[in-house]
Parts: structure tokens; C-alpha cells; sequence
């Protein structure tokens, strides 16, 4: 468990293809989305928060800090990662954080630590995760240095790309291979966001746990 690092979960997203609401509250494996993903990111961070806008009372039974958006308006992902590294610098001793969509049940156990390994080969680079050739822009490392220029970028220059960003600070890939469960491809960054899918990651817990 890293102590020099926060986990930043971006639970924030409006969920239309969903009909709206908390696709992290949905319900999946006796528990809830967000229980999934907190079951596998949790342990890797210390110092955990969830990024999430409105009412912070329909989280409370996680006991985790809720960061609602420094940034006016819904701004995407970029403005929950800007409030986590705000956050982080100013009340945590944390010089990253790590950030992981609440939508996805089955990401990395060992994400943070491959993460600070590539962003330790490239000091001040930020580092991404990425899997089948696909890069996962939510699910990366982001030295605290960078907020001022995030900040920057996402209000002076309204501009919400979370891969632009990255394309600008500068950035390093890190591969996870695509897992086997019940003799079918399981990309571990599979997220939910129409109801075939919360089915699909129903079927899919269920045949890794039978």
C-alpha cells in the first residue's frame, strides 16, 4: 500500500446512457459498482477519495472524503482529476495521484505500483495505463506538480481532452494484459455504461468467483 500517493476514484459522470444517476451505486455482486472498484483500488492507496458531484450523503456508508468540482459546470473527467491533486497537495502529504473511473469492476490490482514504476523511470512525466493497444486516459498517475498547468488548460484554455493534456505535459505508457475469466478475454479496464454491460459484469464476477 503506497503512502505517497492518493487514490482518486472519478465517480462524477452524468451516466446518460444509464438513465441518468450513479452507475457507481448500481447494484453488482452483492455489493455496488463502487464496492468492486474500491475492493481492488482501495488496498493500493493509502489515502483514498471519491470525486463526485451533488448530494456527498449518498456515499457516506464509504467513509471516504467526496471532492466535489473546484471547477464551475461539469467539466469531465479533467476537472475531477484537477479537485483530487488540489486536494492532495494542500491535506494529504501525497506528491501523486492515481486516478481510476468508478464504472470499472475490474481494474488492476497492482495499478498504482506499475504506475510509480514508469512514472519513477520519468520523473515529472505523468503515467497512463493502457491495454489491447487501447490507451485508458482516467486511469493514470498525475504528479501534484502539474495542477497549476492543469488548471491552466482546463479554464484559461477550456479545453476538457484528458489526452491533450496529457500529449502536452508529456506522458508514458504502461501495457496490463488482457486477463482470462471462464476461457474469455477479460480487458481489466471493462467499464459500464449501458445496461448490457452492468449484465455482462454480473456474469463475468459470478464465473470468477464460482
Amino acid at each position: 500500500m503506497r503512502r505517497d500517493i492518493a487514490g482518486i476514484v472519478l465517480a462524477g459522470g452524468q451516466s446518460r446512457r444509464m438513465g441518468g444517476g450513479d452507475k457507481s451505486l448500481l447494484p453488482l455482486g452483492g455489493g455496488s459498482v463502487l464496492d468492486q472498484v474500491l475492493s481492488r483500488f482501495g488496498p493500493q492507496a493509502e489515502t483514498m477519495a471519491l470525486s463526485a458531484n451533488g448530494d456527498p450523503e449518498r456515499f457516506s456508508r464509504f467513509r471516504l472524503p467526496v471532492l466535489a468540482d473546484t471547477v464551475q459546470g461539469f467539466a469531465g473527467p479533467l476537472a475531477g482529476i484537477l479537485t483530487g491533486l488540489e486536494w492532495a497537495a494542500a491535506g494529504t502529504p501525497c506528491k501523486a495521484i492515481v486516478t481510476a473511473a468508478g464504472d470499472t469492476p475490474f481494474l488492476p490490482l497492482d495499478l498504482v505500483g506499475r504506475l510509480a514504476a514508469a512514472a519513477g523511470e520519468h520523473p515529472g512525466s505523468i503515467a497512463v495505463a493502457s491495454s489491447a493497444g487501447r490507451l485508458h486516459p482516467t486511469f493514470a498517475l498525475w504528479p501534484t506538480d502539474c495542477r497549476d498547468a492543469l488548471r491552466h488548460f482546463l479554464i484559461d484554455e477550456d479545453n476538457r481532452r484528458v489526452s491533450a493534456f496529457m500529449e502536452r505535459h508529456g506522458h508514458v505508457e504502461v501495457e496490463f494484459q488482457v486477463a482470462q475469466s471462464a476461457g474469455q478475454p477479460l480487458d481489466p479496464f471493462f467499464n459500464i455504461n449501458v445496461p448490457d454491460d452492468l449484465a455482462e459484469a454480473a456474469r463475468l464476477l459470478q464465473s470468477m468467483t464460482s
